[in-house]
């Protein structure tokens, strides 16, 4: 079993910064690889950034590339996403979630385990 928290999330004005953390408790941390995914209200859950069980490979969404910012530190059990020059297209829950085969994908279904999301909100 895991655990996931998401923290960080708030209402922040467009072109701000915002730092969402996830906390991970239950198995080894660097033992999976972690998301992060986002869902506006109507529309489906949607891919945003996926980090490597050692942190040493990244990949993201194209509508985030260059302004988003993925991280883990396995020491303290958590993964980030640093959000820069935000725009209200961004609003949304964002999740966290754990991937216990290592995969670092893109897709929805091959995540194990999510948090309970954390808002963001983004005021034009």
């Amino acid at each position: 079993q895991v655990q996931l928290v998401e923290s960080g999330g708030g209402l922040v004005q467009a072109g701000g910064s915002l730092r969402l953390s996830c906390a991970a408790s239950g198995r080894t941390f660097s033992s999976y690889a972690m998301g992060w995914f986002r869902q506006a209200p109507g529309k489906e859950r949607e891919f945003v950034a996926t980090i490597s069980w050692s942190g040493g490979s990244t990949y993201y969404a194209d509508s985030v590339k260059g302004r988003f910012t993925i991280s883990r530190d396995n020491a303290k059990n958590t993964v980030y996403l640093q959000m820069n020059s935000l725009k209200p297209e961004d609003t949304a829950v964002y999740y966290c979630a754990a991937d216990l085969r290592k995969r670092a994908s893109t897709l929805v279904v091959e995540y194990d385990y999510w948090g309970q999301g954390t808002q963001v909100t983004v005021s034009s």
